[in-house]
C-alpha cells in the first residue's frame, strides 16, 4: 500500500504556510508516499447547500490556502512523493490557466503530479467563480479536452462551448508524458460514466470512525467504472484508484490504521492518503501523524 498525507492548506494548518516546505520534506523523509491538496473557493455564511448533506459549512472551511501554490511549494521541497490533488474544482478555472499551472508543477517536480479533478457542490463557489453551475458537468468535459490539447499538440488551439484556446505556441509540456495520469471524483451515475470513458483513475472517499469500513463502499461503484470502461471499449484492468481516509476530529490513530489496513486486503486500492485538517492542531503535530501512521500500517 502506497501511503500519502494532506499538505498543511485548510483549516488549523493553514495558519503556518510558511511550513508547508518543511512539511513536505519531513513528511517524504518519513516515508510518504505522495503528497496533497483539496480546493475550497469560499465559506458561505449562508450556503444554499451545506457541506456533505448538512445544513452549514465546516469552519475548518474558513482557512484555505491556494493549491497551487501550496502543490508548488511541496514539489520544489520534496524529491519522490507524487504532488496530487483531490480534487481541484476544474470548471471554476478557464482552461488554459488551470493547464499554464498544472504543466509548471508538474515540471517543477519533474514528473510527479497526479492532477485529481471534480465539479463541486456549492453554488456561491461557482457564483464567486462567474461561471453558472447548471454548466458544471459539461465544463469538466471541455476543460479535460482542452488539457488534452495543451499537453499533447504544439501549437495549441481549442473551440468549444464555453472555452476558447486560439492558436498559440505552447513550448513547455508535461515532464511526464503523454501526460499526467487525471483522476476524477464523485459517485453520481454521470461521475462514473465521466471517469469510466475519460479517466485514469477514481478517487473515492471513506469516513473511519463515523461507521465500520465497508468494502462494497468501493468496490461496488469500482466495478461499475470497470464495466462501464469495458462498454467504451477501454481495457478496464487500467483504471486505478486512489482512497481519500478522511477522519473526523473524533476519529482515532487505530481507527484510521485500520481502514487502510481493511482497504489494503478487501478492495483492489494499493494507493491511500490520510486526510489531515480534522486531525492536526499544528505542522508539528500533523508530523506526528504522518510519523505513526506510517510505523503501524505498514
Amino acid at each position: 500500500m502506497r501511503i500519502g498525507f494532506t499538505l498543511p492548506q485548510i483549516g488549523a494548518l493553514a495558519h503556518q504556510a510558511h511550513e508547508v516546505g518543511r512539511f513536505a520534506k519531513e513528511a517524504e523523509a518519513l516515508g510518504a508516499d505522495s503528497l496533497w491538496v483539496g480546493d475550497r473557493i469560499l465559506a458561505p455564511v449562508e450556503p444554499t447547500v451545506g457541506y456533505g448533506g448538512g445544513d452549514g459549512i465546516p469552519d475548518t472551511f474558513r482557512t484555505v490556502l491556494d493549491p497551487f501554490a501550496v502543490m508548488a511549494v511541496a514539489a520544489a521541497a520534496t524529491e519522490r512523493a507524487g504532488i496530487g490533488a483531490n480534487v481541484l474544482q476544474a470548471p471554476c478555472y478557464a482552461p488554459a490557466l488551470l493547464a499554464r499551472s498544472l504543466t509548471s508543477i508538474d515540471l517543477i517536480s519533474q514528473g510527479r503530479l497526479l492532477p485529481g479533478f471534480g465539479i463541486g457542490w456549492s453554488p456561491e463557489e461557482y457564483q464567486a467563480a462567474g461561471v453558472p453551475m447548471k454548466e458544471r458537468g459539461a465544463r469538466l468535459d471541455e476543460t479535460l479536452d482542452a488539457l488534452e490539447a495543451w499537453w499533447s499538440t504544439d501549437p495549441v488551439e481549442f473551440e468549444g462551448t464555453h472555452t476558447r484556446i486560439p492558436a498559440t505556441y505552447v513550448g513547455l509540456k508535461p515532464a511526464r508524458r503523454p501526460r499526467p495520469p487525471v483522476y476524477l471524483a464523485g459517485y453520481a451515475p454521470a461521475a462514473l460514466r465521466r471517469a469510466a470513458r475519460r479517466a485514469d483513475g477514481w478517487l473515492p472517499v471513506v469516513r473511519p470512525g463515523s461507521e465500520p469500513f465497508a468494502p462494497d463502499s468501493v468496490n461496488v461503484p469500482m466495478a461499475e467504472v470497470r464495466r462501464l470502461a469495458s462498454e467504451a471499449g477501454r481495457d478496464p484492468s487500467e483504471l486505478g484508484l486512489i482512497l481519500r481516509v478522511y477522519p473526523t476530529p473524533e476519529t482515532t490513530l487505530d481507527e484510521v490504521v485500520g481502514t487502510i489496513r481493511d482497504a489494503g486486503r478487501e478492495t483492489d486500492v494499493a494507493h491511500c492518503f490520510v486526510e489531515l485538517m480534522n486531525v492536526a492542531h499544528d505542522v508539528d503535530h500533523a508530523l506526528e501523524w504522518v510519523r505513526k501512521v506510517l510505523g503501524t500500517a505498514r
